[in-house]
């Protein structure tokens, strides 16, 4: 086993998004935890108004916390998506393939929902995502 598994199995419609129906964890890993992850700068302005601009950040800020515990996306079994409004999709959409080109080029992805919703903790955030990840023990010594 891969760490982790990834799976489509035959029998079942192919995911409709960048996602796969199946992760597994090996025995061998921690499992961590990120919290919502919303559009903010280090300094805690947005990275914008408007989604694509938040979602870059968003995946920005996941990739400095999986830099933090010396991991990596091909870490990440599971990712959920909030979103504020449907009118924010395209923009979410645009940025996360951009981004997912890099993180998973050989299109093997995570598992991932998708949810709109009214509104976030703050009227000005369209996107947030928190994710966890399958560690390998090697690597989940924590953040320095």
């Amino acid at each position: 086993m891969t760490i982790p598994y990834f799976a489509n199995p035959p029998g079942i419609a192919a995911p409709i998004g960048k996602y796969s129906h199946v992760v597994g964890v090996p025995f061998t890993t921690r499992t961590v935890w990120i919290s919502g992850q919303v559009g903010q700068l280090p300094d805690g302005r947005l990275a914008g108004p408007d989604s694509y601009r938040q979602t870059l950040q968003v995946l920005e800020n996941i990739s400095v916390l999986l830099d933090s515990l010396g991991s990596s996306p091909r870490h990440i079994v599971k990712l959920l998506t909030f979103v504020s409004g449907a009118e924010h999709l395209p923009g979410f959409y645009q940025a996360r393939d951009e981004v997912f080109a890099k993180w998973f080029p050989d299109e093997v992805y995570p598992g991932h929902s998708l949810a709109v919703v009214a509104a976030l903790a703050d009227p000005d955030l369209t996107i947030e995502m928190e994710g966890v990840l399958a560690v390998p023990e090697t690597l989940a010594q924590g953040p320095s």
